[in-house]
């Protein structure tokens, strides 16, 4: 583990200004510590001598005071740093989890990302608060004290210079010991949490097998596993306390037998020797508090490197697909501008006439080009402004897939570009406008859900998306766990409301529907196609997954999987 990770600061700008902060601290502390062993030295020799120590006294009191503060302004400088490079970190993950795209969340347990986002984080406290200042302060003050100490009495800070290799050495033999041991506990703490999120999430179906019990012994064992990882790491903790602390016993009491013993000789005033015994035990302490606090800081810090692990990995994923896109661009303008070459493909398109075909464009065209999913018939249609396009087939032919790579949660070859830009680089929810065949509802009111991710959720917006998608619907409607208290079809109705509020809020969007009236009757249906082909009408560009033949009435091109032709 690093005592810094480089990328710490080019994440969080918040980091860097804590350094910055907790340098000048660490000068200020540095310079008080020197001046108060001058004083004290100054006031226990005048009283020795019969000087009068009044001045010396009120110096004393005003530096003791001065100390105090320097190290409360430190402490809540780390928790102000803390607080905020956790916020920076968490709002990065999740800008980099939308980059990533739903296909690259499927593969990762979402249970272990909440808790790096959620207590891994909020772990970040010991860590800037503690960890972080006592190191700057190694840095600034220890070498400061040496050369004060060397100054003064080149034999004492001999010693110092010597002995104080001894514990980074240690501590780092100490800390590549327990490295191992505080992963293993971090990465069972994430497993406790999964395993408890996925029994929660089936516990019905759990209760309806009669496993229930075994699952909840499960649950015991690991958190008996984590209890015991705990244990581990305090143990390791306490052994490189405990190391740090007599290492740096050892080398004071060194120094204070080689001055004792010249005090004693007459070798030494004893104003020096005094001066150097006070400044000895401070020139050891940062290092001290460096090795006791590095353990109290490792599960923040092992947090953050699963957040850079993420990070490192949007960014990646950020320049290929620029290359990607760059290189689709320049294959597009070599092209030849007629229609696209489908020979092999098994799918057949259908065109009707637009309902309105002067209506004006308002968003880009879904251009999409020998799209191919897995081991799946590549597919090629445009979906333009002011038309649905209508994805139809039997089962198993590729529809949902299809859509799944558009919005990101499947991978594929071909090209599929909104507008200018390669989908693969656009993050979904900046050009979608999806529901699915599962609704994804929440425990809130089905106002919330519908303005699910809007900041400032438009009441008017809300009413009229329910009233769009049929759902006849209180808005203030309380849902429990995955919305409970509704029926499938009200369910259904509430995802397709949410995703025809989301493209309200911007019309440029593709509104894409799977299989949204899967769960409606007839008479419902017939409203939801209507109301779609009213938005289309308006401007929108829609794409719909539908097997209910009723949709081709609505449909200005018809997209036929598994039709070989």
């Amino acid at each position: 583990m690093k005592p810094v990770d480089p990328r710490l600061l080019r994440y969080a700008s918040a980091a860097r200004g804590f350094f910055a902060l907790a340098a000048v601290i660490g000068m200020l502390q540095t310079a008080v510590v020197i001046a108060f062993a001058w004083f004290l030295t100054d006031a226990i020799t005048g009283a020795l001598a019969g000087r009068p120590v009044a001045a010396s006294l009120v110096w004393l009191l005003g530096l003791a005071l001065a100390r105090g503060l320097l190290i409360a302004a430190s402490d809540a400088a780390g928790t102000t740093a803390a607080a905020r490079t956790g916020a920076q970190l968490r709002r990065g993950l999740i800008r980099a989890v939308g980059k990533l795209g739903p296909g690259w969340l499927a593969g990762r347990n979402q249970a272990s990302l909440a808790v790096t986002a959620g207590h891994g984080l909020e772990s970040l406290d010991a860590y800037f608060a503690r960890y972080l200042p006592q190191l700057v302060l190694t840095v600034i003050a220890t070498p400061v004290l040496i050369a004060v100490m060397w100054w003064k009495d080149w034999p004492s800070g001999l010693i110092a210079t010597i002995t104080l290799p001894l514990i980074p050495l240690f501590l780092i033999l100490i800390g590549m010991a327990t490295r191992t041991v505080q992963r293993k506990q971090w990465q069972t703490l994430q497993h406790l949490a999964a395993r408890f999120a996925d029994t929660v999430q089936g516990l019905s179906t759990l209760r309806l097998f009669g496993r229930d019990r075994r699952a909840a012994a499960q649950i015991e064992v690991t958190a008996e596993q984590y209890r015991r990882e705990t244990m581990k790491v305090l143990r390791f903790s306490f052994l490189s306390g405990f190391a740090m602390e007599l290492l740096a016993s050892l080398a004071v009491a060194l120094i204070a037998v080689t001055v004792g013993f010249r005090l004693l000789a007459g070798d030494m005033p004893l104003e020096l020797g005094l001066f150097v015994l006070l400044l000895a035990p401070d020139a050891f302490l940062p290092i001290r508090q460096v090795g006791v606090q590095f353990h109290a800081a490792s599960e923040g810090v092992a947090a953050t490197e699963d957040v850079f692990e993420v990070l490192d990995a949007a960014e990646a994923a950020g320049a290929a697909g620029a290359a990607g896109a760059a290189g689709a661009a320049a294959e597009r303008a070599e092209a030849s501008t007629g229609a696209p070459h489908n020979s092999g493909e098994i799918f057949q398109i259908l065109v009707f006439p637009a309902a309105d075909a002067s209506t004006e464009a308002k968003s880009p065209e879904l251009c999409v080009r020998n799209v191919r999913v897995r081991d799946l018939p590549p597919v090629s249609f445009d979906a333009t402004p002011a038309t649905i396009t209508l994805i139809e087939g039997p089962s198993g032919s590729g529809k949902s897939s299809l859509l799944a790579a558009l919005r990101g949660a499947a991978g594929f070859d071909g090209e599929a570009s909104f507008g200018s830009a390669d989908v693969r680089t656009l993050t979904p929810s900046e050009w979608l406008a999806w529901a699915g065949q599962t609704p994804g509802l929440m425990q809130g009111t089905i106002a919330s859900n519908v303005a699910l991710g809007d900041p400032s959720p438009d009441v008017d917006g809300i009413r009229q998306a329910l009233q769009a998608a049929c759902a006849d619907l209180d808005a203030a409607q309380e849902l429990g766990v995955q919305g409970s208290g509704l029926s499938g079809g009200q369910a259904q109705r509430v995802a397709v409301a949410r995703a025809l509020y989301r493209h309200a809020t911007d019309p440029a969007r593709v509104l894409m529907l799977d299989e949204p009236s899967s769960a409606l009757d007839s008479e419902t249906e017939a409203r939801l196609w209507q109301s779609l082909r009213e938005r289309a009408d308006a401007g929108a560009t829609i794409l719909l997954v539908s097997h209910r033949r009723t949709a081709r009435t609505i449909a200005d091109r018809v997209i036929s999987l598994g039709v070989l032709v």
